[in-house]
């Protein structure tokens, strides 16, 4: 077993079973959990820079992460849902689903990616969404959560492209899960296809399948839980 893993948004759906589909493989000399909802030194909540410092120095006293993977992300919530046009926009609503989606992430990296070691195959991956992407959208609507995870995957972009000034082998990337039966899809999983509803364990074992054969040339891309690549 070498280096650690990290799992934010570990209370979640994916989160929690990307965190045990990790730890059953066994190839972690340690797995670290963080959620908003978890107390003590668990915790750490994307809108709390200093939460996120904070795991971050807990993170740096053991073995090196060579895995982190943030799985968050907000939808909707029990008073909002997605904006399906102009006249839903309120302000307040973008700006929690930015900092939720986007600049939450951003500052995980902030502090994560330093600690990545620059050789093997460190992996720093951020759950995203294909209907971020901008060439893939044609139906509109969503507003706040397509552009956040657009806003996201930039970043990812960016990351990736200074991570390699540090280490060539560096791999950030972006991951669509697909649609996964989890708090954040139920009341959208109407329209979808037979048999691409994916409950959170497999969902996670997938996503894990994407990192294992990732490459440092697919370093700044934005994959699908198939492997395919999904252009931004």
């Amino acid at each position: 077993m070498t280096g650690s893993a990290v799992v934010i948004g570990a209370s979640g759906g994916i989160g929690g079973a990307f965190a045990d589909a990790i730890e059953a493989e066994g190839t972690f000399a340690r797995v670290w959990r963080f959620a908003r909802s978890f107390d003590g030194d668990r915790h750490l909540d994307l809108t709390d820079e200093a939460s996120i410092a904070a795991a971050a120095a807990r993170v740096a006293t053991g073995p090196a992460p060579t895995l982190v993977f943030v799985a968050t992300g907000i939808l909707h919530d029990d008073a909002r849902g997605p904006e399906k046009a102009l006249r839903d926009l309120d302000g307040d609503w973008l700006a929690r689903v930015y900092a939720i989606n986007a600049i939450g992430p951003a500052l995980v990296a902030k502090y994560f990616l330093p600690l990545l070691p620059r050789e093997g195959k460190p992996v720093f991956a951020a759950l995203s969404a294909r209907v971020g992407s901008i060439a893939d959208n044609r139906l509109g609507g969503w507003h706040g959560y397509r552009a956040s995870k657009a806003a996201l995957n930039m970043l990812i972009r960016n990351f990736a492209i200074e991570s390699k000034r540090r280490s060539d082998r560096s791999i950030v990337v972006a991951l669509h899960p697909g649609t996964v039966d989890t708090a954040l899809s139920r009341p959208f999983q109407g329209n979808v296809a037979p048999g691409k509803l994916f409950d959170a364990e497999r969902a996670a074992l997938q996503l894990l399948d994407v990192i294992e054969g990732l490459k440092p040339q697919d370093s700044g891309k934005l994959f699908a839980w198939d492997g395919e690549e999904v252009p931004f």
